[in-house]
């Protein structure tokens, strides 16, 4: 079975990744599940909302240069951003993003998908994406237990 996860992503990134601008996700840590072949995009603060969502085409782990030398024409940031976001890690990784898609309203987290506070970094869902477009305005997604619910992760809204 396929999963879903729901993504904490920055504003700027968020809308980079739905206009076309950003094909990858960057992260300092990874989902381990395999399965998952749905992002579902949550912008943090300062609009706090769940916004679209894109399908994953894979996910690219390797060395902070590697990475970038791989992804750097379709990566949507800088090299400085880049850099200093990963500066440190070892292992880098990479959301191929494929497909993204605005939803038509923005809509609450807890409306969306049953939490009340955002992921750190993010959580496994009960959906596929497109499910929350249906439903008569309410959403058929609940969310699973959050991958990591240690602090020992830091926080990572994605770059």
């Amino acid at each position: 079975m396929q999963r879903t996860v729901l993504l904490s992503i920055k504003p700027e990134f968020a809308e980079k990744i739905l206009n076309g601008q950003k094909n990858f996700e960057f992260r300092r840590t990874i989902f381990r599940d395999a399965t998952v072949a749905k992002v579902i995009i949550y912008a943090s603060s300062p609009v706090c909302r769940v916004i679209g969502e894109f399908d994953v085409e894979g996910v690219l782990s390797m060395s902070m240069h590697a990475l970038w030398r791989r992804t750097r024409k379709q990566a949507g940031i800088s090299w400085l951003v880049f850099s200093e976001y990963f500066e440190g890690k070892e292992e880098c990784h990479a959301i191929m993003v494929a497909n993204p898609m605005r939803y038509p309203e923005p809509k609450a987290l807890i409306e969306a998908v049953g939490l009340s506070r955002p992921p750190q970094s993010f959580t496994y869902v009960n959906c596929i994406g497109r499910e929350l477009l249906q439903v008569h305005g309410r959403s058929a997604c609940r969310s699973t237990a959050p991958l990591f619910a240690s602090t020992a992760h830091q926080p990572s809204t994605g770059a």
